[in-house]
């Protein structure tokens, strides 16, 4: 395994992340006991998970994810030796169910004490707010287009002076963002800077092959402020793997069970997919190992968020930390970028 540090810390993390969003629903407490059990055997340190896992957010399995990793943790006894990453939900049609009251002082206290509760752990290392209040452009909207009848009301200082509170408690230690775009990035990044609150030191957004917007903006942001990418669904929801495009997939396979997820699924993503196959195929990879290990080498990355419904689809995830692309596999791979570009933004 490879490590590095969350940025501006002392915290060291594996270079992979176990994502747990499929536990409770797809996958079994006792297959999640495994996958962790398998994870932390290799190396993998750092597991990330959220109060409304797992996804499909539905009220009837609401938390059950971090209830698991609660459970794992009473009966190995590992906290110790794990980073443990969490968020608070943000409001939405499909987080009604768990609360409506944004990223209040109220509802941070609340979200913080919960997940304490139900993984049974006395402390956070990473809290996260999984994604705007304000209407952006998030979850596969390519362009920002303005309403001007959002109702949100600039509270980012608001926030930052609560979760510092809330670290000084001793509850959490540092704080991360996730699905955010730059101009929020860099408005909690100078409120930090100015008021000498908390520092935002990763972001958690999609990064894939078939989802590159990151490279822009934000990129400069990660490198220029140290502020380090979690990447998430660097598999495209397992289309990454080729299993749908070879007919392969498993039954409980995701876009089989939820095909709601289709943004990866599109006629321009299918074709960046059977292309990036072919260069995985030539180069004597496969298409996941090739999809992985490019996400790892980035230099804006601080970790990898890999998620698995099964053994060896965690255990072929969990080895692409140890391939290393060429140059002729890059050139390729930006070959096809340049022709379909960011097919599943």
């Amino acid at each position: 395994m490879k490590y590095t540090k969350l940025p501006n810390t002392d915290i060291k993390v594996s270079k992979i992340c176990l994502g747990t969003m499929t536990w409770g629903n797809q996958n079994t407490q006792e297959e999640g006991f495994a996958q962790m059990d398998m994870a932390l055997d290799k190396g993998v340190n750092f597991f990330d998970v959220a109060e409304l896992y797992p996804v499909p957010a539905v009220a009837e399995t609401y938390a059950e994810t971090e209830r698991i990793i609660g459970n794992w943790f009473t009966e190995t006894g590992n906290r110790d030796k794990v980073v443990l990453a969490t968020k608070i939900a943000g409001p939405g049609d499909y987080t009604a169910h768990i609360r409506t009251t944004g990223f209040s002082k109220d509802a941070l206290n609340e979200a913080v004490d919960n997940s304490l509760k139900r993984l049974k752990t006395d402390y956070i290392d990473l809290y996260q707010l999984h994604w705007p209040e304000r209407q952006t452009n998030t979850f596969g909207v390519r362009d920002y287009t303005h309403n001007p009848n959002d109702p949100w009301q600039d509270n980012f200082n608001e926030i930052l002076h609560n979760l510092d509170e809330i670290i000084k408690s001793g509850k959490i230690r540092q704080v991360g963002i996730s699905n955010e775009g730059a101009w929020g990035t860099m408005r909690y990044l100078e409120e930090s800077k100015a008021h000498n609150l908390p520092r935002m030191v990763t972001i958690q957004n999609a990064y894939s092959l078939l989802c590159r917007p990151f490279e822009g903006d934000l990129a400069e942001i990660a490198i220029r402020e140290n502020i380090g990418l979690l990447a998430y669904s660097p598999m495209a929801f397992g289309v990454l793997s080729g299993k749908y495009i070879k007919g392969t997939a498993r039954k409980n396979a995701r876009l089989k069970a939820f095909p709601r997820f289709a943004r990866y699924s599109s006629a321009q993503s299918t074709e960046a997919t059977k292309r990036y196959l072919k260069i995985a195929e030539e180069y004597d990879m496969t298409l996941a190992q090739m999809s992985l290990a490019f996400v790892n080498e980035r230099p804006f990355l601080t970790s990898n968020i890999i998620g698995a419904t099964n053994l060896e689809q965690l255990e072929e995830n969990i080895n692409s930390i140890n391939i290393s692309l060429s140059d002729d596999v890059m050139n390729a791979i930006n070959a096809v970028h340049a022709e379909v570009p960011n097919p599943a933004p």
